[in-house]
């Protein structure tokens, strides 16, 4: 994306894939006594933690329709940047989706379950393409040659689902098979869109200056949840069109966010001033599982928050010193979906773990 991924691991992920990923076996005399190491004495709510990935930097996995398989980006040991990769919920059966070629992001299951969609820079620069300028301290790059695209979950049949002369990217899918809701600069500010599985009828949802990204919709369809920064004074203002006009953003003020499927009626749901991302509504439709800093003294340390959609209630859930993050529930709720620093082989690494959630 800039997933938000590439802001709290600082430089440790933008995946790329050569071949299948390696899976290291855990002998299953050892698997019970993993699951209860995994998690914190303070991790109430998770339970029978297991790991499903275990080398290299791997995130955003995200569940199938029918919740066999998951999706998720990978950058394993040689890698210059990621690759969409696919694999059964029990971890086995890892095999790479896309082509090897380009910068790829945000994969996301499509209702049928044989294919999915994803974005890349394929077309336009077979490479990785550079890396964002740090002289501007910690920034996004929104390359716009980033598209996104369709593709059979065997790997065949790519095909251009939605391009631009900005960035299109964060692309996932409403829970109803109806829509796809995603982000793109496509009219100069990077706004949520949303449009069909098919790619027509693109509707733009956000209008206000500033980043506005991550979005995923609510169990029944009928809001959206994303993250988004809202530059208030005339220096915040100035700074953040200088950095858009050169494709780029500062991910260090992100408030998670709800508005209707329709952009109608829009909330802000957390105030703390921090990096707040990945906002996962629990299927009660009344909780929101997200990604933040905000009690962390370092800015690299992020842990997964549950807080009610009305900003109320404001609950930690994971205690993990360096990084928690991209949840998904089960559709029951029963659960969840995270990736983690959490028993990394080596550092900067970044797993895929799925848990039994507790309330």
């Amino acid at each position: 994306m800039p997933t938000f991924y590439g802001y709290i691991v600082l430089s440790l992920v933008i995946f790329a894939a050569c071949g299948e990923a390696h899976r290291d076996s855990t002998p299953d005399n050892q698997a019970a006594e993993q699951a209860d190491s995994l998690a914190y004495p303070q991790e109430s709510n998770l339970r029978n933690i297991r790991q499903l990935t275990f080398d290299g930097e791997n995130a955003e996995a995200y569940l199938s329709f029918d919740e066999k398989r998951l999706t998720f980006q990978r950058k394993a040991e040689g890698m210059e940047c990621d690759q969409i990769y696919t694999m059964t919920v029990d971890g086995e059966q890892i095999s790479r989706l896309s082509s090897g070629n380009g910068r790829t992001t945000c994969s996301y299951w499509l209702p049928d379950g044989a294919s999915l969609v994803f974005s890349s820079t394929e077309a336009h620069d077979p490479g990785c393409l550079p890396s964002p300028d740090r002289s501007k301290g910690y920034v996004w790059k929104l390359y716009t040659e980033f598209d996104i695209y369709r593709i059979n979950s065997d790997g065949s049949g790519l095909q251009t689902l939605f391009a631009s002369d900005g960035y299109d990217a964060e692309a996932t899918v409403s829970p109803n098979g109806d829509r796809i809701v995603f982000t793109s600069t496509k009219d100069g500010d990077p706004e949520i869109y949303s449009m069909n599985l098919d790619g027509s009828d693109v509707r733009r949802l956000t209008h206000a200056r500033g980043y506005d990204g991550g979005p995923f919709y609510s169990p029944d369809g009928s809001q959206i949840i994303f993250r988004a920064s809202r530059p208030q004074t005339d220096e915040e203002l100035a700074a953040y069109d200088e950095l858009v006009s050169e494709h780029l953003v500062r991910p260090s003020n992100l408030e998670v966010y709800v508005m209707n499927a329709d952009g109608s009626d829009i909330r802000q749901v957390t105030d703390n001033g921090k990096a707040n991302f990945a906002p996962f509504m629990h299927p009660d439709g009344k909780r929101i599982i997200f990604s933040s800093n905000m009690d962390a003294s370092n800015p690299r340390n992020f842990d997964l928050y549950i807080i009610n959609i009305d900003g109320s209630k404001l609950r930690r859930v994971t205690w993990f010193d360096e990084f928690d993050g991209f949840p998904m529930f089960t559709r029951d709720g029963k659960k969840l979906v995270f990736c983690s620093n959490r028993n990394n082989n080596k550092p900067g690494d970044t797993n895929v773990f799925i848990a039994d959630w507790v309330d």
